[in-house]
């Protein structure tokens, strides 16, 4: 049996060279892992205890396909208090994470063929949900001006023509930290609106924005006939990674469309976890304030260590948990983590994982404790040089 014999939509992706670096190291209790995005700590105690308490109390069975009226309803609630709008229940559909967020979107708005835009550097797996439901992928690259990640708007909006079908943009964004601001966010709407444009919003970084409660959203401004989907997830804001549970607000009219399809895949995100995700979006702000508490500690002792190493540009980041820095001389960044693995068991995320335009930076996740991060900056202080 050879790759022949398999679907284009399997063998035509390639492998994430996150992981390539990652399997390296993976189980090497010397190694300090810095190459996925999640924190350090555990999920919020008010998670576990409604995950436990529903699976003591409620039969595990099937919910509906959009999920438990309950966490729907919880989800609307917290938006309202977030973003002052009220949406009814019919535009919010539960997702099994954010990703399968992003796939839904991909498999409900994208026809074989269709055009779609994204911003690079960019998470890889946004790119391949959308070229797996056959969209054809362009990309818009964002520069480093001023010290800082910007997007040129009026290159994107060139690049927005009637024969695009969909922009997808995760701001903030990873890995640069990247987020865009509310004047572009208007521009970007009212041109997509004229042009008939779908927009999709990976916003799951959304709470952790270093300038505010929360960073300018799509679901501030969208309307119930726009043409918006904006994706979120427990993963970031709440620590609940491997809980795989998120939301999509959306028009009315996807919710029987994203049911459908829903319940040709997995049917629904279980019981036991749409507990836990209402819990949090009841009761879990505190925690999202102790979490950027510690982040914003971590990224003043990386910006400071990290911007003071040989050969090393630290770029100011708006949101999100990375530091995603350019190394002078690197022209193969995955070369580069294998080697800074190798020789000082710290691993790294390679520029090249999000794209052509990341080639010569390294990520680190700085969602850790005070004492890992400064043990893993001595080690890569005595790579780079002090």
């Amino acid at each position: 049996m050879t790759l022949t014999d398999f679907s284009d939509r399997a063998t035509g992706l390639s492998p994430s060279k996150i992981r390539d670096v990652a399997e390296l190291g993976l189980g090497d209790p010397d190694v300090i892992p810095l190459w996925f995005g999640e924190a350090a700590w555990r999920s919020p105690g008010l998670a576990v205890e409604a995950a436990k308490t529903s699976l003591d109390r409620e039969p595990a069975h099937y919910l509906p396909n959009n999920g438990h009226p309950a966490l729907r309803a919880a989800i609307a609630a917290y938006l309202a208090r977030l973003h002052g709008v009220e949406l009814p229940v019919q535009r919010i559909t539960v997702s099994a994470s954010g990703m399968q967020g992003l796939a839904l979107a991909a498999q409900s708005l994208v026809k074989p063929g269709d055009r779609v835009v994204t911003i690079t550097p960019d998470w890889p797996n946004i790119a391949a949900a959308f070229s797996i439901a056959g969209g054809a992928v362009d990309k818009v690259g964002l520069h480093v001006e001023t010290g800082r990640w910007s997007l040129n708007i009026e290159r994107l909006l060139e690049a927005l023509t009637p024969q695009t079908r969909c922009l997808v943009l995760n701001t903030p964004n990873n890995p640069t930290g990247w987020t865009l601001t509310a004047q572009d966010r208007q521009v970007i709407l009212d041109h997509c609106r004229r042009l008939g444009i779908w927009i999709v919003a990976d916003e799951v970084y959304n709470r952790l924005y270093r300038h505010g409660p929360s960073a300018p959203s799509f679901v501030d401004v969208a309307k119930a006939d726009d043409r918006i989907v904006a994706v979120n997830s427990f993963s970031k804001a709440w620590a609940m990674t491997g809980w795989r549970l998120g939301w999509m607000v959306t028009p009315p009219e996807l919710e029987a469309p994203l049911a459908m399809l829903t319940e040709f895949n997995i049917a629904c995100a279980p019981p036991f976890v749409q507990a836990a995700g209402a819990s949090v979006l009841d009761a879990g702000d505190s925690f999202i304030e102790q979490q950027n508490e510690r982040l914003s500690a971590g990224y003043d002792l990386v910006a400071r260590r990290l911007g003071a190493m040989q050969g090393v540009e630290f770029i100011e980041p708006d949101g999100a948990f990375y530091a995603f820095f350019r190394v002078d001389g690197v022209s193969d960044s995955l070369q580069t983590a294998k080697d800074i693995l190798r020789q000082t068991k710290v691993g790294l995320a390679p520029g090249i994982a999000f794209g052509e335009q990341g080639e010569g930076f390294l990520r680190l996740c700085y969602a850790q404790p005070a004492e890992v991060l400064n043990a893993a900056l001595d080690r890569l202080e005595g790579y780079f040089g002090g």
